[in-house]
C-alpha cells in the first residue's frame, strides 16, 4: 500500500542525484589537476574543488538518507507522514542552504568566508570535511532535527517494525555525532581526537545502520521473505557494526598523539570490522536466494546485491589492509587510504541510496518498475559506474603501494613532489577511470526517461502492463 505523503521523497532523491553529478564534475576537475597543475587555475583551485568535491558527498548521501527515510517510515508505520509539509519546508532549507555554501567556496577566499559567516563567534572551520560555514553547520543540524521529528512521530504514531527502529537510532546516532563538529578545541591531539567522532562514528557506525535497514526495506519488497528472517539478519549486522565501529575508531589515533594502547584497541577491533559487511552480503545473497516473489524490478535487486558486495571489499578488505598499526605507520595519509575511501564510500553509502532511488521511483511514478528497456540502460550505468570505480581503487593502491615505497621506506626516500611525478601514470589511468564513471552516472539518469513496455499500478491495487509514454506515467497517482 502507498501513502500520498509518500511522495515527497521524490524531491529529495531528484536533487540527491543533482548534487551526485556536481559532486563527480568537481571529482574530475581535481583529477585533472593532479596531473595539469594549473588547470582551471586561478578560477578554482585544488583545495577549493577538493573541498566542494568531498562536501558535496556529504550533503548528497544526506538528501539520499533523508529521502529514503521520507519514503520508508510511512509504509513502515502503516500512516502517513506526520508532517508532509514540514519535510517539504526541510527540502528547500537544505537545498538552498547547501547551494550557498558552495557558490561561497567558489567565489571568496575561504578566510573571507569565515569572516563573513562568524567563524570568530564560533570558530568550527578550516577542519578537513567540516569545512561548513558555522551557518551551515547550523542548517544541517536543524534541518536533521527537523527530520528526526517528523520521522520519530510518525513511527511514535504508527506500526513500529525494527526497520524503522534500526533506520531511527542510525539517523538519532547522526544528529548526535554531529554536535561534535562545533567542538573545535585549540590543542591539535584533542581536535583530532573529537573530530573522528564526527568523520569515523558517521561512515563506520551510524551510517551503517541507515544502510542496514534501506537494504532490508528494499530486500523484502522485491524478494517477499518473511520480515521475521530479515530481522534476525539485521540484529546480527547492527551488533557486530557498532562493537567493530566504535572502538575500531582507534586506528585513527595511532599517529596523532593519544596514549599507545590505542595501537592494541584500534588494531584488534579494526581487524573486525570486515565482519559485518561480509555478514551483509551473505544477507543480501540469503534473501535473493529465498525469494518467493519474482518482482519486475530487477535493477533494484541487482543494486542491493551489488552494494553489499562492493561495500565488503571497499569498506572491509581495502580498510583491514592498512588499519593495524605496524602497517598503519607507512601507509596512513596515502594513495592507499584514498583508494580505500572511494571504494567504500560507492559501494556502502553511494549505491545503497541509488539502490532505494531504483526501487522508489518508478513507483511514485505510478509504476511498479521502470520498463525492461530502461532498466538495461540501469544495467549498464551499474557496471560503468561500478567497474570504472573497482578500476580507480586498484590504481590508487598501485600509486599508494609505489608511493609508500618511494617515499617512506628505504635508506634514501625521496620527496613528496618528486614520488609525485613517479605516480603520475597512475592518475593519468584515475582520471581516465573517472571519466567513464561520469558517463556510467548520465547512463544511469538517462534510464529514467526511457520508454518502453511497463508495469502500472492501477486505482485498485492491480498490476496491468501497457505501453505508456513518460509524461503519461507521471500523471498517474497511486493509492
Amino acid at each position: 500500500m502507498q501513502y500520498q505523503s509518500q511522495f515527497v521523497a521524490k524531491p529529495y532523491f531528484i536533487a540527491a542525484v543533482g548534487l551526485f553529478i556536481g559532486q563527480i564534475i568537481f571529482g574530475l576537475i581535481i583529477g585533472a589537476q593532479y596531473v595539469v597543475g594549473d588547470f582551471l587555475f586561478p578560477e578554482i583551485p585544488f583545495n577549493v574543488a577538493r573541498m566542494v568535491h568531498t562536501n558535496l558527498l556529504i550533503v548528497w548521501l544526506l538528501f539520499g538518507f533523508m529521502g529514503a527515510a521520507y519514503y520508508l517510515v510511512p509504509e513502515e508505520s502503516e500512516r502517513e507522514l506526520y508532517s508532509p509539509k514540514l519535510a517539504i519546508i526541510t527540502f528547500w532549507v537544505f537545498l538552498v542552504t547547501s547551494a550557498l555554501t558552495v557558490v561561497g567556496y567558489l567565489a571568496v577566499p575561504y578566510a573571507t568566508l569565515a569572516a563573513m559567516t562568524g567563524n570568530d563567534i564560533l570558530p568550527t572551520m578550516g577542519r578537513e570535511f567540516l569545512e561548513q560555514p558555522l551557518i551551515t553547520k547550523v542548517g544541517i543540524l536543524l534541518v536533521v532535527v527537523s527530520l528526526l521529528y517528523n520521522v520519530s512521530m510518525t513511527t511514535l504514531m504508527g506500526r513500529k517494525t525494527s526497520i524503522t527502529i534500526i533506520l531511527l537510532m542510525g539517523l538519532w546516532g547522526l544528529a548526535f555525532f554531529w554536535l561534535f563538529a562545533f567542538y573545535n578545541p585549540v590543542n591539535l591531539v584533542l581536535d583530532k581526537y573529537y573530530w573522528w567522532w564526527v568523520i569515523h562514528l558517521w561512515v563506520e557506525g551510524v551510517w551503517e545502520l541507515i544502510m542496514a535497514a534501506l537494504l532490508a526495506f528494499v530486500l523484502i519488497k522485491v524478494t517477499g521473505v518473511d520480515r521475521e528472517v530479515i530481522d534476525k539478519w539485521m540484529y546480527i549486522i547492527i551488533a557486530l557494526a557498532l562493537i567493530s565501529g566504535i572502538l575500531g575508531t582507534g586506528h585513527h589515533y595511532y599517529w596523532i598523539g593519544t596514549p599507545g594502547y590505542w595501537q592494541w584497541i584500534g588494531s584488534i577491533f579494526s581487524a573486525l570490522e570486515p565482519i559485518p559487511f561480509f555478514v551483509m552480503t551473505l544477507f543480501a545473497f540469503s534473501m535473493v536466494n529465498r525469494r518467493r516473489r519474482d518482482h519486475p524490478n530487477k535493477i533494484a535487486t541487482l543494486w542491493a546485491l551489488g552494494t553489499t558486495v562492493t561495500a565488503f571489499l571497499g569498506a572491509g578488505v581495502w580498510g583491514f589492509m592498512h588499519s593495524l598499526s605496524p602497517i598503519n605507520f607507512y601507509t596512513h595519509g596515502s594513495q592507499i587510504t584514498a583508494a580505500h575511501g572511494h571504494l567504500a564510500f560507492y559501494g556502502a553509502y553511494v549505491m545503497v541510496v541509488l539502490t532505494i532511488i531504483s526501487y522508489a521511483m518508478p513507483i511514485m511514478r505510478g509504476r511498479v518498475a521502470n520498463s525492461p528497456q530502461a532498466q538495461l540502460w540501469e544495467t549498464w550505468a551499474f557496471w560503468l559506474m561500478t567497474v570504472s570505480m573497482v578500476a580507480i581503487t586498484l590504481l590508487l593502491t598501485s600509486a599508494g603501494v609505489m608511493q609508500v615505497w618511494l617515499q617512506r621506506m628505504g635508506d634514501t626516500p625521496m620527496s613528496f613532489m618528486a614520488t609525485q611525478d613517479e605516480l603520475a601514470i597512475f592518475f593519468w589511468l584515475r582520471l581516465f577511470g573517472g571519466g567513464v564513471f561520469f558517463i556510467g552516472l548520465m547512463v544511469y539518469v538517462i534510464s529514467f526517461f526511457i520508454k518502453g513496455d511497463i508495469t502500472l499500478i492501477s486505482a485498485n491495487g492491480e498490476n496491468k502492463n501497457a505501453k505508456v509514454s513518460i509524461s503519461t506515467v507521471d500523471t498517474i497517482k497511486e493509492r
